[in-house]
C-alpha cells in the first residue's frame, strides 16, 4: 500500500469515524418522532452542521472541505445508516451537490456570498426544478422568467419542491425562452438562486408514504421578481449547468439506499437471533438465514460498483453508467434487505417498535428518484450496449 493509499484510508476512516459520532446521537427514537410529528429535524441539521459536514464538498476557500464524490458518499452512508433513513440524509444531502451550479458557475461575490451560508446552516434552499406536466423531460418545463429591467418576473408551478416549508432559499429552474422558439429543446433554460419570498411562493405541502420530516411540495410562483445578479451563469445555458450534479446525486442516493437496507438487515440479524420459536432462535433455520445472506451479497456488490463510480467522478473521468447503474442497484438491493428485515420479524415486522417497516417506507423513495429505473436501464442499453433509442 502507498502512503497515499494509506492516507486515503485514514481520511475516509476519520470521515466515518466523526460523521457516526454526530449521527449516533439521533437515536432510531429520534426518527420515529420526525416521522410521526413531520417536523424538520432542525436538532441533527444543527449538529451536522457544528461538526463542518454541510460544507464537505464546498470548496475550502468558502468554507468547505473541497472533497469529493467517495468522501461525501463515505458520509452519507454514515447519515443514512442508523435509523435515520431518508429522513436524515434528504435534511443534509441536498447541501453537497444540488448547489454544484454555483460552485462551478457562479461568480465570486455570489459564492462569497451564498456558499458559507449553506455550510454553516444559516440557510437551507428548496430546489425547484421538476413540473407536474414535464416530470423527467425537464426541457419541458414552463415555469417562465420574463426579462425586465433590473432582473426578471418569474410565473410557474414546481412540485415535489423538498423542504421549501423550511427553506430560506429557493434554486429555480425556469424558462427564459419557449421550448417552441429554441432551436434545441435544451436551449432556453436558465437557472436562478433567489429568496424563498412566500409573498409570491406558495407551498403546499404533500403527504407521502415516507421520509415526512422533509417536506415535500407543490409550488405555485406568480409574480415574484428575480434580481438580475441572482442568475447563475449565462441566461439559456442551465440545461447543461444541471448535468454536472446529476452522476453525484445518483451515486449519493445508492449509497444512502445502500445503506438503509444495511441498517435494516443488522436489525433483522439481531432479532433472528434472539427470537425464540419452537425452543430454538429462527436464526437457525435456513429459510431464515439464505434469504438474510443473498441480500447481504447483493448490498456489497451495489456497494462496490458505487465507490468505483465515485472514484471515476474524482478524478475526472466517464462515470455515466457506473452511476446510474449504482444508483439502480443500491436501490434495488436496500429495498429488498429492507422487505426481508420486516418479512424476518413476522409480525413484528409490521410494528412501528422495530423500525424496519419504517425503514421499508423510507428505502422506496431511492427507487423512483431522482431517475427511474426505467430511464437507467434505457441509459445502459443506448450508451452502453449500443441499442437503439427507444424514447
Amino acid at each position: 500500500m502507498t502512503k497515499a493509499t494509506e492516507e486515503r484510508e485514514e481520511l475516509i476512516s476519520s470521515i466515518r469515524e466523526g460523521v457516526a459520532g454526530v449521527v449516533k446521537q439521533f437515536d432510531a427514537d429520534y426518527w420515529l418522532e420526525r416521522d410521526e410529528d413531520g417536523h424538520f429535524p432542525e436538532e441533527f441539521h444543527r449538529a451536522m452542521a457544528d461538526g463542518g459536514w454541510l460544507g464537505i464538498t464546498m470548496p475550502e476557500e468558502y468554507g468547505g472541505s473541497g472533497l469529493g464524490v467517495t468522501e461525501a458518499a463515505v458520509m452519507m452512508h454514515e447519515v443514512a445508516g442508523h435509523g435515520g433513513g431518508m429522513a436524515a440524509a434528504s435534511s443534509v444531502h441536498i447541501n453537497l451537490f444540488g448547489p454544484h451550479p454555483i460552485v462551478v458557475f457562479g461568480t465570486h461575490e455570489q459564492k462569497s456570498e451564498w456558499i458559507p451560508r449553506l455550510v454553516s446552516g444559516q440557510d437551507k434552499v428548496a430546489f425547484g426544478f421538476t413540473e407536474p406536466d414535464a416530470g423527467l423531460n425537464t426541457t419541458r418545463i414552463k415555469t417562465f422568467a420574463e426579462k425586465v429591467p433590473g432582473g426578471y418576473r418569474v410565473r410557474g408551478q414546481k412540485v415535489w419542491t423538498s423542504t421549501a416549508q423550511v427553506a430560506s432559499k429557493i434554486m429555480l429552474l425556469t424558462r427564459t425562452t419557449k421550448y417552441e422558439d429554441c432551436k434545441k429543446p435544451t436551449d432556453g433554460i436558465t437557472i436562478f438562486y433567489t429568496d424563498l419570498d412566500r409573498a409570491h411562493i406558495e407551498a403546499q405541502r404533500i403527504p407521502k408514504m415516507g421520509r415526512k420530516a422533509v417536506d415535500s411540495n407543490a409550488v405555485f410562483i406568480e409574480d415574484l421578481f428575480i434580481p438580475e445578479e441572482h442568475r447563475i451563469g449565462e441566461e439559456g445555458k442551465g440545461f447543461s449547468y444541471i448535468l454536472h450534479s446529476l452522476n453525484p446525486e445518483r451515486i449519493l442516493v445508492g449509497t444512502e439506499a445502500v445503506a438503509i437496507g444495511r441498517d435494516a438487515l443488522g436489525r433483522a440479524a439481531r432479532y433472528a437471533k434472539e427470537r425464540i420459536v419452537f425452543d430454538r432462535p429462527i436464526g437457525m433455520n435456513q429459510g431464515i438465514q439464505h434469504p438474510l445472506a443473498e441480500r447481504w451479497m447483493y448490498l456489497e456488490a451495489a456497494w462496490l460498483m458505487l465507490m468505483k463510480a465515485a472514484e471515476l467522478y474524482d478524478v475526472g473521468k466517464p462515470c455515466g453508467a457506473e452511476a446510474n447503474s449504482g444508483k439502480f442497484l443500491g436501490a434495488r438491493a436496500g429495498y429488498d434487505a429492507c422487505l426481508q428485515a420486516v418479512l424476518t420479524h413476522g409480525g413484528f415486522g409490521y410494528a412501528k417498535e422495530y423500525h424496519v417497516e419504517r425503514l421499508l417506507r423510507e428505502v422506496t423513495v431511492t427507487r423512483i428518484a431522482p431517475v427511474t429505473e426505467q430511464l437507467i436501464q434505457s441509459f445502459i442499453a443506448e450508451k452502453v450496449l449500443d441499442l437503439p433509442k427507444s424514447y
